[in-house]
């Protein structure tokens, strides 16, 4: 074809290929960089609005300050923070006795001297008054997982149904009939073997009247821990479950001593085919109608101030369950205590509620429900499993004890504290990154306007109600013990649920007394000052290098003296020598724990003697103190840090956060992984040790508390498998035990250390 004379002609370069390969390359290089450009930009604008924000708000401060001092007056807060709570008694002797400053007011416990009589006081006092509430269960349904687990499921009324103190003692006085025609006597133990509920206190009441001592067991306590109790108190009557029933079958032939078992109902018919022709059983309600109904029988002699009201098993953590001995006098001194220092809690509240789900098993809460009959504040009955909308048992579309009962106090223990804590916390990370960084501000700010003596209404109404109403929206106090609570998590409980914060310390040996809070202290990380007419002194703890005379805190092991302290452990008379002693005529228990003593006459618990190990170059670490500031890691459900004397480090078994393993396991491309294949996994055991590592930090702990190796269990660890007590405290011997190999193997190789402690190119 030939060329035309305005034709126009172009070179025609050779088509150039690129391999597949590199395509694919490019385009992802180009991605994530136009992701990353995304992310920048995205980070950008979320920081310029917050800063906007930030602004605002700083602005509205500088306004609203001398309003806000005129209303608020913060000048009442600094004057609690100057207050003195306690005194020793010889100012210039660092050993002597610490008693508390001041009193309450008139207190309606002065002048009782057994539980019997401290119930029929609060029945004259509060007459017509709620008393004690349950809510009725409509019906129930099995739920069945594929590991071959049932969980039940329940839906409860609307409402809580209510029983004033005339009725209870009503109750309590046809309970007592019907008790006495199946046979108990005065001053022969019998045993509860229960869940929380209000059939375990009306019982425990009667026995109160009728001077029986109560064996208390925890229902979740393991075979082992039950057989023990009963065959050690030798009880002919066992009050339990309808639920534990299957529980007991199996154990009835090595409790040879039990007759008679009275079983509290459920909606469903119990089934009590299979046990022992010489075992009576009977219904709770029968029993109760069989007093309603009887003659009237013969009453023994009320019980005495001395005289033995309750065998109080121990969670167990060292070992096989101690029963702790506590007399009437013991015990009504702990409920005169807790009203000389923090009074009737009505004045701090509206509508008083108190929520009642920790086991009364448990010195703790039965001390707790034992106070409140003389305050008039109404307890309502729960558990851990239908406390909030979202707990275990509740059927969808039921609401939580929580949401309707709407108590003004709850009690807590740290691990639950720990748990609100991180379930915030996870629910935060679903939100927009401007939602999670602007709740983590409006909390840093909530906390440092706090300390100052002033609160934040409006943010508590935009950003800290949603919280709140986890746990029904009208919670004023928030008391927590059974353990170390962490500072970090008792401030952010305190600033996220709006609550006063008090912690508690006491022990079963003590009939929970020792210390508590001022409802106005405000102090972090400090369990309070002794209660009234209690005595705390410390002593010298050479081996730990803790002194009375130490500066600018006197520390030592803590000793509990005064009305308080126990007869000492049922059948076990050597034991008690060695922890009880009788010095110039008071009785003292050697708690074990060492406490750091504050000008203000408050104590904070340091360090316990059985949690400390030394390590090879001769560095004591307190592994109850690591542990406590290590559970707030988010991805921490439980953990148990273990020190070895020929090494100079520690390595931890971790529980891993289901939450966050599931995270995890997204995040690496592993979500058909098994949680035993996840735990083995060197990329999410490398994840979850950096994040221990980076809570370490936060927390301050020292590089040698930092634990070096981390082990992942997929084991539950629950009272039944023996690795935590009932109260869910770690039982530190058996989990090493349990672990041993595990342990032994990350022993094994001193040169893996962590790259993020030693700088060590290994990872972990």
């Amino acid at each position: 074809m030939g060329k035309g004379k305005n034709s126009t002609y172009k070179k025609v370069e050779p088509l150039k290929t690129t391999p597949k390969t590199e395509q694919k390359s490019v385009s992802k290089t180009q991605k994530a960089q136009q992701n990353k450009e995304t992310v920048n930009t995205m980070d950008l604008k979320t920081k310029m609005l917050l800063w906007t924000v930030k602004c605002i708000i700083r602005i509205y401060d500088i306004i609203s300050f001398p309003i806000y001092f005129i209303v608020q007056q913060p000048w009442k807060a600094w004057k609690m923070d100057r207050t003195i709570w306690a005194k020793q008694i010889r100012e210039d002797d660092p050993y002597s006795p610490c008693v508390r400053h001041g009193r309450t007011g008139i207190n309606p416990v002065e002048g009782i001297k057994t539980m019997d009589e401290l119930f029929r006081m609060s029945v004259v006092r509060f007459g017509t008054k709620d008393c004690l509430g349950v809510r009725e269960v409509i019906s129930e349904a099995d739920e069945y997982f594929k590991n071959g687990k049932v969980f039940k499921k329940v839906r409860l009324a609307d409402e809580y149904k209510w029983l004033s103190y005339v009725e209870v003692d009503q109750r309590v006085e046809n309970l007592c009939n019907g008790a006495l025609e199946l046979g108990l006597q005065p001053k022969k133990q019998i045993c509860i073997y229960a869940e929380t509920r209000i059939e375990w206190m009306l019982m425990c009441q009667v026995c109160f009247r009728l001077n029986v001592p109560v064996a208390t067991l925890y229902s979740t306590l393991g075979e082992d821990g039950i057989i023990h109790g009963i065959n050690e108190t030798e009880i002919t009557h066992l009050f339990t479950s309808q639920e534990l029933l299957p529980k007991l079958k199996k154990i009835m032939d090595k409790i040879p001593t039990v007759t008679h078992i009275v079983y509290m109902e459920n909606i469903r018919a119990a089934d009590t085919k299979g046990f022992p022709e010489k075992v009576s059983l009977v219904s709770f309600s029968q029993l109760e109608n069989m007093g309603a109904t009887c003659d009237p029988v013969p009453r023994p002699d009320p019980p005495s101030p001395n005289d033995l009201a309750v065998i109080m098993y121990t969670s167990g953590s060292t070992g096989i369950p101690k029963g702790v001995m506590l007399t009437h006098k013991n015990m009504v001194f702990t409920a005169y205590g807790l009203y000389d220092c923090i009074g009737n809690l009505g004045d701090y509240s509206k509508n008083e509620r108190y929520i009642a789900y920790l086991p009364l098993a448990h010195a703790y809460e039965i001390s707790a429900e034992c106070f409140f009959s003389t305050t008039g504040i109404p307890v309502g009955y729960s558990s851990p499993y239908t406390l909030t909308d979202k707990s275990t048992a509740i059927m969808p579309g039921c609401k939580g004890d929580a949401t309707i009962l709407k108590p003004s106090i709850m009690t807590a223990v740290p691990l639950m504290a720990d748990r609100i804590r991180k379930g915030v916390m996870e629910a935060t990370r679903q939100k927009s990154r401007f939602a999670q960084e602007f709740f983590q501000f409006a909390l840093d700010y909530k906390i440092f306007w706090t300390r100052k003596g002033f609160t934040t209404p409006i943010l508590n109404r935009l950003v800290f109600r949603q919280i709140k109403e986890m746990v029904g929206g009208n919670v004023a106090i928030m008391a927590c013990g059974g353990a170390p609570l962490s500072p970090d998590t008792h401030e952010f409980v305190k600033a996220a649920l709006g609550v006063r914060m008090i912690q508690a310390y006491g022990m079963t040996e003590t009939a929970a007394s020792s210390t508590i809070m001022a409802v106005n202290d405000n102090s972090i990380g400090r369990v309070g000052a002794p209660l009234s007419n209690c005595y705390i002194k410390l002593v010298d703890w050479v081996d730990g290098n803790y002194y009375a005379t130490d500066k600018p805190y006197p520390r030592g092991e803590i000793v509990v003296g005064g009305d308080c302290v126990t007869l000492g452990y049922f059948k076990n008379e050597s034991l008690t020598n060695e922890c009880f002693k009788e010095e110039d005529g008071v009785r003292w228990f050697y708690t074990g724990d060492i406490g750091e003593l504050h000008p203000d006459g408050t104590f904070k618990i340091i360090d316990r003697k059985k949690d400390l190990v030394k390590l090879q170059y001769g560095e004591y670490i307190s592994l109850g103190k690591v542990e406590a500031e290590l559970k707030t890691c988010p991805f921490v459900d439980n953990i148990c840090v273990v020190g070895n004397g020929m090494h100079d480090y520690l390595v931890a078994l971790v529980v891993p956060n289901a939450e966050q393993m599931k995270s995890l396991a997204k995040s690496f491309g592993k979500e058909d992984a098994t949680l035993h294949e996840l735990c083995h996994d060197p990329s999410v055991v490398a994840a979850f040790s950096k994040a221990i590592i980076e809570q370490g930090r936060k927390s301050k702990l020292m590089r040698t508390e930092i634990p070096t190796k981390v082990k992942l269990c997929s084991d539950e660890w629950q009272p039944e498998s023996g690795l935590v007590t009932a109260a869910f405290k770690i039982r530190r011997k058996c989990i090493e035990q349990f672990y041993q190999k595990s342990i032994e193997e990350m022993y094994s190789t001193i040169d893996e250390y962590n790259p993020s402690l030693n700088g060590n190119s290994k990872s972990t």
